[in-house]
């Protein structure tokens, strides 16, 4: 299975407030999600975030990427910050991904500044708390509307043309 069929299952449902084949190339992803471009082109290489819409096909090609991914990607971010390793953010979302997460924008995440853990209710909260670790929690759903601020002020990529057959180069051999 693919990463993108993966990481597209921690977004069902239909909360996106933009259409879902609506496209953002690398610089405006960057300013949603308040990261370099050198962190987006890594997690890309890497597939911790594949773009959804439209992956570089070789040099000189743009990646697009969706609401979702930009999600995300902020999700992320925001787990930098917070001092989590990214080794330790993609084990968490590979986790998340592999346990077939319906809706992110409904799960609250929790670090230690260690590990990642998946909130589901109050009481998760609580008998987390209780083990004496500092905890901090990131609402998906306020991470939704930042990134919706954010775009209402950037401009959207235009849709990608269907793909055309690239022209044929024949080398001359002197």
């Amino acid at each position: 299975m693919r990463v993108l069929d993966d990481q597209d299952v921690l977004f069902e449902g239909d909360f996106t407030p933009v259409p879902e084949d609506q496209g953002y190339r690398g610089p405006v992803a960057c300013q949603a999600a308040d990261i370099t471009y050198r962190q987006l082109d890594y997690w890309a290489r890497t597939e911790l975030v594949v773009p959804s819409i439209k992956d570089a096909t070789g040099s000189g090609t743009q990646r697009l990427y969706s609401f979702r991914d930009l999600l995300l990607l902020k999700v992320i971010k925001r787990l930098l910050d917070a001092g989590v390793s990214l080794q330790q953010i993609r084990t968490a979302i590979n986790h998340l991904r592999a346990r077939g997460v319906e809706n992110l924008s409904e799960v609250t995440l929790i670090s230690d500044g260690v590990s990642v853990y998946e909130c589901t209710s109050d009481n998760e909260i609580i008998d987390l708390v209780k083990g004496g670790h500092g905890m901090f929690a990131i609402g998906l759903g306020q991470v939704c509307r930042d990134i919706e601020g954010v775009l209402a002020v950037l401009p959207p990529a235009p849709k990608p043309e269907p793909a055309e057959a690239a022209p044929v180069r024949h080398l001359r051999i002197a």
